[in-house]
């Protein structure tokens, strides 16, 4: 069997081009005392003989590795797609790169994620919640090792760090409001896990618009469940099979609201006329479906761009006492075709 070659070190630049090993180092992390010919020869050599920078060697010795661990439940949602873009924009310039994983709704995974991120010496991780996660342990974890941790959306109110949420309460409250003002007089929620703070604060406005319109509201019109489409779907089409009256739906989730509408769809129910709905997270789908999709737009940018932000402020200050805050994003009702009616009664 062939001997595997070893990889190139500092020492074999610094032996081809007649310099000392100090200064490849020097020219590989930039230096400013090395001349600009200088690093451009070492670059090139580097090239030519396939070197791999030890970037987590390098971190070492600097105290910082200019990484930035992100974890979100899912990368193929529009809503967490953007929120990476507006990490990457503030992160980027700040010079960092940024680390993406996803947890896949999994506590498993992301406990995984976790220890990876931190094996790998990020300075800071920016977290949004899965689904499946019920214990929070392994974030104490990254707060036990003074890295900064800054959550998203999802978050758990139990860990004591910074969080950067949209005001579910208050785009739950509105987009029910704008349901009843347009005649809805039984509106079902598809509400999401409860132990999650996003869909607990939507459940709440959904709640709380019935009580200050003066509305009853039975718990039969609360339908917990993933928020997928083909639950949003089967949780309407279970309503329709018993005869359960309703004139209003809204989702916690754009992709159960589509999920009732096709349901709505399948049986001939007129919508808005018959059946009004509402979503939450402006997905870019919801504008392109017809009807289009009454949502909540979360700002989802915006939100990214304040967390990396956030994580600026904490790496700089690590040392100092910090008060871990949260901040609350306003959120945006835009009002489609499948919650207009001509004439609401």
């Amino acid at each position: 069997m062939a001997q595997r070659k070893n990889s190139p070190t500092i020492h074999d630049i610094a032996k081809a081009l007649d310099v000392t090993p100090s200064t490849v180092s020097r020219a590989l992390n930039n230096h400013p005392r090395i001349s600009q010919t200088t690093k451009e020869a070492v670059w090139r050599m580097a090239s030519t003989l396939n070197y791999q920078h030890n970037h987590l060697a390098a971190a070492l010795r600097r105290g910082r590795s200019s990484l930035l661990g992100v974890m979100v439940p899912t990368i193929n949602r529009s809503f967490f797609s953007s929120v990476v873009r507006g990490i990457e924009e503030v992160a980027n310039e700040a010079g960092y790169a940024v680390m993406v994983c996803q947890s896949h709704e999994m506590q498993e995974q992301e406990a995984a994620n976790v220890q990876v991120l931190l094996r790998t010496q990020v300075d800071g991780i920016i977290v949004s919640v899965g689904k499946g996660t019920s214990d929070f342990s392994h974030f104490q974890q990254i707060i036990d090792r003074n890295t900064p941790l800054v959550l998203f959306d999802r978050v758990p109110e139990s860990l004591p760090a910074s969080a950067v949420v949209i005001d579910d309460y208050r785009g739950a409250y509105q987009a029910t409001r704008h349901l009843i003002e347009q005649g809805c007089r039984r509106v079902i929620h598809l509400a999401g896990p409860a132990h999650l703070n996003i869909y607990r604060d939507r459940q709440r406005g959904f709640e709380d618009a019935h009580r200050l319109h003066g509305l009853p509201l039975e718990t039969s019109q609360i339908l917990p469940g993933s928020l997928q489409q083909d639950a949003g779907h089967d949780s309407i089409t279970a309503l329709l099979e018993a005869g359960e009256p309703f004139d209003g739906i809204f989702s916690a989730s754009d992709y159960a609201a589509v999920g009732a509408m096709q349901a709505l769809k399948a049986r001939g129910i007129a919508i808005p006329e018959a059946v009004a709905i509402a979503g939450f997270s402006n997905e870019p789908f919801t504008s392109m479906i017809e009807p289009g999709l009454t949502t909540v737009e979360q700002h989802s940018r915006q939100m990214g761009q304040t967390t990396a932000r956030i994580f600026l402020e904490q790496f700089d200050h690590q040392g100092d006492p910090y008060v871990p805050r949260r901040t609350v994003l306003t959120p945006e009702l835009i009002v489609r075709g499948s919650s207009l009616r001509q004439n609401p009664r």
